[in-house]
């Protein structure tokens, strides 16, 4: 299981979610497969996750970050990922809404 953060861009809008398929999760947060808060202010940069062994220690783990304050959220995220980098990057081959590549 992942807990994950989603991002507007830095310092933006926060999103906390969990997932037992974090790849399959960003893309349908990235293409805006489901409506809601991700797709209404536009979420969908992954800027902190963190893989949590079994789904009631993860769900709990979700829980305890939401009810955090935003500035301890923002020091989560800075602490693993200072620049704010689209962590989802290293293992999307083609950004969602880009053209294919031609080969």
């Amino acid at each position: 299981m992942h807990i994950y953060i989603l991002a507007s861009k830095r310092n933006g809008t926060l999103y906390t979610g969990v997932t037992n398929d974090l790849e399959r999760r960003i893309v349908e947060h990235k293409i805006k497969l489901l409506p809601g808060f991700t797709e209404k202010y536009e979420v969908t940069k992954l800027v902190y996750c963190e893989e949590i062994p079994g789904a009631t220690s993860a769900i709990a783990r979700e829980k305890q970050i939401k009810k955090w304050n935003r500035k301890w959220k923002l020091r989560l995220i800075e602490e693993r990922n200072p620049e704010w980098k689209d962590l989802s990057e290293e293992w999307m081959e083609t950004p969602p809404g880009s053209p294919p590549a031609r080969g």
